[in-house]
Formats: C-alpha cells, structure tokens, sequence
C-alpha cells in the first residue's frame, strides 16, 4: 500500500529531518560516494543552501511524508553534446523502503523533467548490480534495462557490475 508522500523545494528548517533519514550506512551504501556518510547537520545546511539557489524548474526535489524530508529525489543535466539527457538519482530514508513511495516518486520526477525540460529525450540510472530494490523501484517507473557494464562501479573498495536503466520521452 502506498504511503502519502509528497515531493517540494528544500527550505529551511529540513535539516534535522535530513540528517535523521540521511546519516543511515544502508541508505549510503548504494549512492555515489560524494553522498555524505556519515551525514551531519552541516552536510545538510549545505545541502538546503545549495537547493535554495536553484530556480524553477527545479533539478532536485525533497520527498516528503507529513511535510518532513524522508528522502531525496533529483536529476544532472548532461552538458555538451549530451544536453539531451539527464540522470536520475534518489535516495529514502529506510524507515520508508518497500511502502511505494519511491516508484511513485520516480514515476512523478520523470514526467516533471520530461515537462519542464523539453530538450531532455533521455532518463537513465546507474544502479549497482547487487541493488535488486532499485531495479525493481526503475522497471515499476517505467525504466527499461539498457545494459549490463561488468565492473563499472566501484564503492569502498569493491567493483560491480553496473545496470543502466533509460526512460525515452515518448515511449
């Protein structure tokens, strides 16, 4: 059954929130090594800072239940010759896991940049090939596996396999 949740900017006043669902090893240990860990209250002042800077549409959303952040969802833009693509990455915090909220997110995340970024034709993530929970949350989102990259991935020490999942506007 899903859990109500809703999706915001940051704003001051989320960071304990943050820190509480962010300083978690599990939630860490399949997200990108520039993700805190442990993860403190000025990880998450910067985090609300850095947020609060950007103007609509927005590249980074909060994820929300009863108006306190219990997770992150965002995208990167490619540059370049690559602006017609963006990444997908999120994060919730373990409390949340297994209640929908973050297939719906995604759901919600990719048609917001798909309708607020016209020149995006391409989604895609780089899930770990061990994180069988993201790949399901991907492939409910409407995600499709677009390849398997051995040894692409390497976090604290160990190489995985990365699995590239992709979400094309229009199909």
């Amino acid at each position: 059954m899903l859990q109500p949740f809703t999706m915001r900017v940051f704003r001051d006043g989320d960071e304990n929130s943050l820190v509480k669902h962010a300083n978690n090893l599990n939630v860490a240990k399949y997200l990108r090594n520039i993700f805190p860990s442990p993860y403190t209250h000025d990880d998450a002042v910067w985090w609300i800072d850095f947020n609060k800077s950007q103007k609509s549409p927005y590249t980074s959303l909060a994820i929300c239940v009863d108006d306190a952040v219990v997770g992150c969802i965002g995208i990167t833009l490619g540059q370049d010759i690559y602006e017609c693509q963006a990444e997908i990455g999120y994060w919730l915090g373990e409390e949340y896991w297994g209640k929908g909220i973050m297939s719906d997110a995604l759901k919600q995340m990719t048609a917001y940049t798909f309708e607020h970024f016209p020149q995006i034709q391409r989604i895609f993530a780089g899930v770990f090939d061990s994180n069988n929970a993201s790949q399901k949350v991907l492939e409910r989102g409407g995600y499709q596996l677009e390849s398997i990259q051995p040894k692409s991935i390497i976090k604290n020490g160990k190489c995985y396999d990365g699995y590239l999942y992709v979400a094309l506007r229009g199909v």
